[in-house]
């Protein structure tokens, strides 16, 4: 029985076009030179996307099939998928959450741990025999009793939330809207929660509400004692002025895993020395890559069987 045809956007991990290819035919569009001509000449009738978080699907790809039904996005973040264009056109929305929020919540903590301790400046002391020349590293900060504040309680920051109690800290929050049941003092400003924390971690979805959420206002409310932690999107923080907020004093340093214009990340950053910088490695384990990438791959087979998808977006 011939295999219904699916366009794969985004060169997604051997083990999920693996599992694609045992139930479609697969259409490389991300290995395509010319692109238009590429979406030109699929067959019709194609009726399903697979693509990544970063890459996403433009309205250009979703009307240019116009029997596509669903796009299933490898990632928690889908900001990249226009999906204005895919409900105009019925086309269903599907992510990958939950199975990433331990690991993002993990490297959240380390993130907040290398930047209080200056782990990777004692690392470096040690390794260039500075230790024994130079005497003891200057004292650091540490996380027990600080009030850490958390833009985007959702299934991250709740995971992210348990993980700053057990280093016994107090833990508030900002978001659309207060939460029932949240045992966590709400702020519905960020400006206002700012100027009352020690750390502030964004993990907010990328959205138009969201972006430059945190603003040149809000780091000067988070004051030259307090941290940022940002392992979202790069384009929740106004990123010139973290530069300057940093260079300045302004605040006292900041953790990062997202940046607004990757892979590229400015000079200006990479040269300062209260950072902690990472390349979006956020969910990067064996174990919850493949986790996500299985998750894509159901979401696919349910539709394709008539069955509803595990996560839906739209």
């Amino acid at each position: 029985m011939t295999k219904p045809d699916l366009l794969l956007v985004a060169d997604l991990a051997p083990r999920v076009v693996d599992q694609l290819d045992q139930d479609f035919t697969l259409h490389r569009y991300c290995d395509a030179t010319d692109k238009g001509a590429f979406l030109k000449a699929l067959p019709e009738g194609l009726r399903f996307v697979a693509t990544g978080g970063g890459t996403g699907c433009s309205r250009e790809i979703i009307e240019a099939l116009p029997a596509l039904e669903i796009i299933s996005s490898f990632g928690v973040g889908y900001d990249a998928v226009d999906v204005e264009a895919a409900k105009e056109h019925g086309v269903r929305v599907t992510n990958t959450p939950d199975v990433l929020n331990d690991c993002v919540a993990e490297v959240t903590m380390a993130l907040m741990l290398a930047l209080a301790h200056r782990l990777p400046e004692s690392h470096a002391y040690v390794r260039a025999g500075r230790w024994e020349n130079e005497g003891a590293m200057p004292l650091t900060a540490e996380l027990t009793g600080a009030t850490v504040g958390i833009i985007g309680l959702g299934r991250i920051g709740k995971a992210i939330a348990r993980l700053a109690q057990a280093f016994s800290m107090r833990v508030v929050y900002h978001g659309r809207s207060e939460q029932a049941h949240q045992p966590f003092q709400y702020y519905d400003n960020p400006v206002d929660m700012a100027r009352d924390v020690d750390w502030l971690v964004v993990i907010a979805p990328s959205t138009p509400q969201t972006r430059g959420i945190v603003s040149r206002e809000v780091l000067e409310a988070l004051g030259a004692e307090g941290r940022l932690v940002n392992v979202a999107r790069g384009d929740l923080v106004d990123e010139e002025a973290l530069i300057e907020a940093l260079s300045t004093g302004t605040i006292a340093g900041a953790a990062l895993d997202v940046f607004a214009q990757e892979p590229n990340v400015p000079e200006a950053l990479r040269m300062q020395d209260n950072v902690v910088l990472l390349p979006h490695i956020g969910s990067a384990t064996h174990k919850t890559r493949a986790a996500m990438g299985d998750l894509v791959v159901k979401n696919l087979r349910a539709h394709l069987r008539g069955n509803p998808v595990l996560t839906p977006v739209v």
